[in-house]
C-alpha cells in the first residue's frame, strides 16, 4: 500500500493535501461548533489550542504517521479528513480525524468525501480501512455504518481525551473484500443527490 498526499476530487467535494493555505479557513471552520470539541475529540482545535494541534499535525505528516486533507465545499475549506498511521506493510491505514463545519453535515460531503478516501486506498493496495469513533459520538457511529463499514467492537477505556474524559472507542473497518459492495452502496447514495 503506498498512499500519497494528492487531491481527489468528485462533483460534491475537493480534498486537498491539508497545507498553510487551509489554515485560517479551517480555524473559522473549527470555531463554528465549540461543543464538538468540547464533547467529542479527543483533542481540541479552538482557540489556542488550534495552533498546537496543527503543529502536532505538521510534526505528524513529517514522521509519516498522518496525511490530512482539507475538506473543501464552495470554495473553501469547510473541514479535514485524514489518513492516520499507514501501515503499509500490512495494507492497513485508519480513516479519521474527520470534522466538517456544521453546515456540511448530514448531506453528500462526508459520503463523497469517503468514497473518495477509500477509492484511493483501496486502488494503493489497503487490505482493511479502519474508523475508530467515540462510543458516545452517535451521529458519527451512525455515519459510519450508512457508509457500509462493518462494526468491529469497542474498546473499553481506550483514550482520555484533552478535558480529562476517559472514551469508549468504537472500532469499525471495511476489508478489500468487501470494499466493491460499498462502493457500490456510496455510488448509489450520491447518485440520488441532487
Amino acid at each position: 500500500m503506498q498512499l500519497e498526499p494528492k487531491a481527489l476530487e468528485n462533483r460534491f467535494v475537493r480534498l486537498e493535501p491539508l497545507s498553510e493555505a487551509h489554515r485560517e479557513d479551517l480555524r473559522a471552520a473549527c470555531a463554528a461548533d465549540p461543543g464538538t470539541w468540547t464533547e467529542l475529540y479527543p483533542y481540541s482545535m479552538l482557540g489556542d489550542a488550534f495552533d498546537a494541534s496543527w503543529s502536532r499535525m505538521s510534526r505528524d505528516v513529517e514522521a509519516g504517521r498522518l496525511l490530512p486533507f482539507a475538506v473543501m465545499a464552495d470554495g473553501r475549506c469547510q473541514g479535514m479528513t485524514c489518513y492516520i498511521a499507514p501501515d503499509a506493510a500490512n495494507g492497513v491505514v485508519e480513516v479519521g480525524g474527520t470534522y466538517y463545519a456544521p453546515d456540511f453535515r448530514g448531506g453528500a460531503v462526508n459520503p463523497a468525501a469517503k468514497r473518495l478516501m477509500l477509492g484511493n486506498a483501496f486502488e494503493a493496495g489497503c487490505n482493511r480501512a479502519v474508523f475508530r469513533v467515540d462510543a458516545i459520538n452517535a451521529r458519527s457511529r451512525a455515519a459510519v455504518l450508512k457508509l457500509g463499514a462493518v462494526q468491529e467492537g469497542i474498546l473499553r477505556h481506550d483514550r482520555i481525551t484533552w478535558t480529562g474524559r476517559v472514551r469508549d472507542t468504537v472500532v469499525f473497518s471495511v476489508l478489500a473484500d468487501e470494499w466493491p459492495a460499498v462502493r457500490d452502496g456510496l455510488d448509489a447514495r450520491l447518485a440520488q443527490v441532487a
